[in-house]
């Protein structure tokens, strides 16, 4: 394999090049390859919109279809002001494999308006949104049944709701056209617990890491999450809520904590919910109390820990910087944040990556949940609620007939637990997760030599890519 240079691997050749390590344990006919990763069609659009002050700006936007292998395929809106083409090809190529990795039905899109949001004012985001939004529906790029978008970089439950509507208001006779898009509110057709679902999924997916005595021993690790010092890059919805859950609940110590002014530090572990409304209310981190603070963010990628989880934007770690981590375990939260050639630097030294591409299928996880909850139009656990606090009743009153005891109120709260929607949401969730993860690491032991965990997760995504390819006759 012929490897780039850093000025000219681009982020999805970067992707192509991670995918091609898995594509040398499989046997595929002829072509087969070439079909699997090429992206299939990408639409450029540029329109305009009328700003506040009267004056018209013409705006330049993205929507790339990776696969349609199945339908519809899913992909989230980044709204940003880096974005180009070949990162909205790479983040939907990313959405392909991804969504084959923990066995959603969809194939991988992704769709980029070139923007700075913080640059407009509410009333201009909705206007920009809606005239987006009618581009890509007008040429069959949205719809529940073709394409579905979700909140990604920039982009919100608010800005998904506006979609939903503008949907509506062009096929006013679409009974799911709430199934169009997914990270709606919960009031307008969204689901319970898709807001934090990436960040729980990256809960979820370290705790079932550290149930592999193997796994955690390859990384020069032992025991579980309580304790472990993690640095995070990002403190935005993903960061955010991985590092809220990791340290509230199954405690981490989160030590250093990266944004785009620079990074803080404490030995003794950060408080994060403070942290998150410190940085809402003056847009840094400098000047939190009780941290210390560099205006280096990038050096905080370097500072000794034993998870660093990227959270941010892609290749944060190159051959820059590859060889001064100190950690043993990379988490890509983020996608793409290890480029090609960093990922075969650290593989080398040994070190472990979780990849993106497993590592955050947390929020399609929990989209596909939604998507299925609009298109059956029925809130989950609604028909079960009543029926389970009936069935915990009971059971309640059989031990305490039986024991001539009170049952305890702790124990009386987990037996009159209700199914409702949120409970089945994280339920589905974490067993998504680990079901995925137990592939993988049966995949990693499954060919003649042991696969890193990026190579495996594509090893298993192929799989069934190519198993769908060749059951449909193509």
């Amino acid at each position: 394999m012929t490897t780039l240079t850093r000025s000219r691997l681009s982020f999805s050749q970067s992707v192509n090049y991670m995918v091609n390590r898995a594509f040398e344990h499989l046997d595929l006919p002829p072509g087969l390859k070439e079909q699997i990763m090429a992206c299939n069609s990408v639409l450029q659009v540029q329109f305009p919109v009328r700003l506040d002050n009267g004056e018209y700006r013409t705006f330049t936007a993205w929507r790339a279809v990776h696969s349609d292998h199945r339908v519809p395929v899913k992909g989230g809106m980044r709204f940003a002001p880096h974005v180009r083409q070949d990162e909205v090809m790479a983040l939907a190529a990313l959405m392909t494999y991804k969504c084959a990795i923990v066995n959603v039905p969809y194939g991988g899109a992704k769709g980029g308006l070139l923007i700075s949001p913080r640059d407009y004012s509410d009333e201009e985001l909705e206007r920009i949104t809606r005239r987006f939004a009618r581009e890509l529906i007008s040429k069959g790029y949205i719809g529940p049944a073709v394409n579905v978008p979700a909140p990604d970089m920039g982009t919100g439950p608010r800005e998904m709701a506006w979609i939903a509507d503008t949907y509506k208001e062009m096929h006013p006779d679409e009974l799911n056209y709430f199934a169009s898009v997914t990270g709606k509110p919960v009031a307008n057709g969204g689901i319970r617990g898709r807001t934090e679902a990436t960040g729980r999924g990256i809960q979820y997916v370290l705790r079932e890491f550290f149930r592999h005595p193997e796994d955690v021993k390859m990384a020069d690790l032992t025991g579980d999450l309580d304790g472990k010092r993690i640095v995070i890059q990002g403190l935005g919805n993903v960061g955010y809520h991985a590092a809220k859950f990791l340290s509230e609940e199954d405690g981490a110590k989160i030590v250093a904590i990266i944004e785009r002014d620079g990074v803080i530090m404490n030995e003794k572990g950060l408080p994060v919910e403070a942290v998150k409304a410190y940085l809402t209310e003056h847009d840094s981190v400098q000047g939190f109390p009780g941290a210390a603070y560099d205006t280096d963010g990038a050096k905080g990628l370097e500072l000794a820990c034993d998870l660093l989880i990227l959270a941010a934007l892609e290749a944060q770690v190159t051959l820059d910087n590859v060889d001064n981590l100190k950690t043993s375990l990379v988490v890509e939260a983020a996608n793409g944040p290890v480029t090609f050639d960093a990922d075969t630097r650290l593989r080398q030294r040994g070190v472990v990556i979780l990849p993106d591409a497993f590592v955050n299928a947390g929020g399609v996880t929990v989209s596909y949940f939604e998507w299925i909850k609009n298109l059956s139009h029925i809130r989950f656990g609604r028909m079960a609620r009543r029926l389970d606090e009936q069935h915990g009743k009971r059971v309640i009153e059989a031990l305490e007939l039986m024991t001539g005891k009170k049952v305890p109120d702790e124990f009386r709260a987990d037996l009159m637990l209700q199914t409702d929607e949120l409970a089945l949401v994280r339920s589905g969730l974490d067993d998504t997760m680990r079901e995925a993860y137990q592939e993988i690491s049966e995949a990693r032991h499954r060919t003649n030599e042991v696969l890193d965990f990026r190579t495996a997760a594509y090893y298993v995504a192929l799989k069934k890519i190519t198993r769908t390819h060749l059951d449909m006759g193509v």
